[in-house]
Parts: C-alpha cells; sequence; structure tokens
C-alpha cells in the first residue's frame, strides 16, 4: 500500500528495500507510536510517527499519514487525524508537529484539520553532488 500510494499518487520511487527501511526507522523510533486504520479486516490507511521530548513540552512528530486512494475525499483522512491527536494528546503531546510536500492538496487537508506553518522553524536541507 506505501509504494502503491506513493509510487502512484506522489510520484515516488519507492522499492520493497527503500519503503521496509523507511518503515522500519519510524517504527523502531524510541516513543514510536502508529495507527493502522481498517475497514472490513482490509487496511485501508495507517499514521505513524514518535513523542518527541523537549525542554518544556513532549510533541508527537507526525512521519507518515496516508488513505487509500479510494478512500479519499469522504471524510476518512479528517477523522483519522482527529483521532490520531486525541490519542497522543492523552500520551502527553502538547503539539503534533509534520513536514509537507508544499502544494494545494496538503494545504487544504493540512489548514482544514487546523495546522499552520511554523513561525518559530525553517527547514533546511543540504544536498550532496
Amino acid at each position: 500500500m506505501y509504494i502503491a500510494y506513493y509510487n502512484g499518487q506522489e510520484e515516488g520511487c519507492w522499492t520493497e528495500a527503500t519503503a521496509g527501511t523507511r518503515l522500519h526507522q519510524v517504527l523502531a523510533m524510541e516513543g514510536a507510536y502508529s495507527l493502522i486504520l481498517e475497514e472490513e479486516g482490509r487496511v485501508i490507511g495507517f499514521a505513524m510517527g514518535y513523542l518527541k521530548q523537549y525542554d518544556d513540552i513532549s510533541g508527537y512528530t507526525l512521519e507518515e499519514i496516508l488513505i487509500a486512494r479510494e478512500h479519499q475525499s469522504k471524510g476518512i483522512g479528517t477523522f483519522f487525524l482527529r483521532e490520531l491527536e486525541q490519542r497522543v494528546k492523552e500520551k502527553g503531546a502538547s503539539c503534533v508537529e509534520l513536514q509537507a510536500v508544499n502544494d494545494a492538496q496538503h494545504e487544504a487537508y493540512y489548514g482544514k484539520a487546523g495546522y499552520h506553518d511554523a513561525k518559530n522553524f525553517v527547514m533546511k536541507v543540504k544536498w550532496f553532488e
């Protein structure tokens, strides 16, 4: 599901090896917390991330949230994100933070859910040649 979604919808180039490594990296982190969404015994979505301690709060870093394409635009992702937020709040998180693709689809989804651009952080990257 991960490979099919990201390669088909997000123009990724995931393989079984790279996807397996990515999933293992997040799931093996200390404080990892993930949810699987099923319909009639079939996985239709998942979310994964981890609780991260700061000096004054604990936050939840959402690394991946995915709803199968055929189940999108039905409110399922919104419901699933709200459920995740409630559960990590119960675990002591003061916030959910994430990095998202900078496009209209992601802006609409996260904006509708109350997410906004952080004013105090900027993502930095250095690419190697």
